[in-house]
């Protein structure tokens, strides 16, 4: 799978974007909080080192890449190791399921979102988080992904997309945020956090059906 090689061989290179970017990080981690104001039994699907779910409040995280699990084990997550596409759940056995960055990374967007609203309970949410490609920050991601090992294979959505991928696969209900609104290296401070999508690079859908 070579989407998940770079996340095996890369993963301090991973860690460090987190650390330089600490406020763009603390603004999309803000961003979604407004999306999950009480959890329950969460899931993270696409854990990687669990930078979101550890804050975030999930229980459990499921990640392709072996040493993406060992950091987010060491963050106190309970982790299994699979695909976004077959997840290894019973079905309505979580209350909230978490993708943040991952939906540009997954094989099959369709299988994705159709095994996260498999995996939900009646009234349970699906919290997605990431760049739009049609974003400032998208744009300049997709202009430049064959010098970033983790972007090389990656496909990049728009909100427009998304949504239409979503009500296929059964949700009907949906709420958005976004933040992020300079460039990632000029962030300075928290970014402001607005309803809606457009303006911001960085866009959280809250989905239930």
């Amino acid at each position: 799978m070579p989407k998940t090689e770079p996340f095996e061989r890369h993963t301090d290179r991973y860690e460090a974007w987190f650390d330089a970017h600490e406020d763009a990080y603390q603004s999309e981690l803000a961003a979604l909080r407004r999306l999950l104001p009480a959890p329950g039994y969460g899931l993270e699907i696409g854990v990687g080192s669990a930078r979101f779910a550890a804050p975030l409040g999930m229980e459990v995280g499921l990640d392709p890449a072996e040493e993406m699990l060992r950091h987010a084990r060491d963050r106190g997550i309970d982790v299994v190791r699979g695909l976004a596409e077959f997840l290894p759940f019973a079905d309505a056995a979580f209350d909230t399921a978490l993708i943040v960055t991952t939906i540009c990374f997954v094989d099959d967007i369709h299988e994705t979102l159709a095994e996260a609203e498999r995996i939900l309970a009646p009234d349970g949410s699906l919290v997605i988080g990431y760049i739009d490609k049609n974003s400032p920050v998208g744009r300049v991601y997709q202009a430049t992904k064959e010098e970033n090992p983790f972007y090389r294979e990656a496909e990049f959505v728009s909100t427009e997309q998304l949504v239409d991928a979503l009500e296929v696969v059964g949700f009907d209900d949906f709420e958005f945020v976004q933040t992020i609104y300079h460039p990632l290296d000029e962030v300075d401070g928290p970014e402001p956090i607005h309803a809606g999508y457009g303006d911001g690079s960085f866009v959280g859908i809250k989905a239930t059906r």
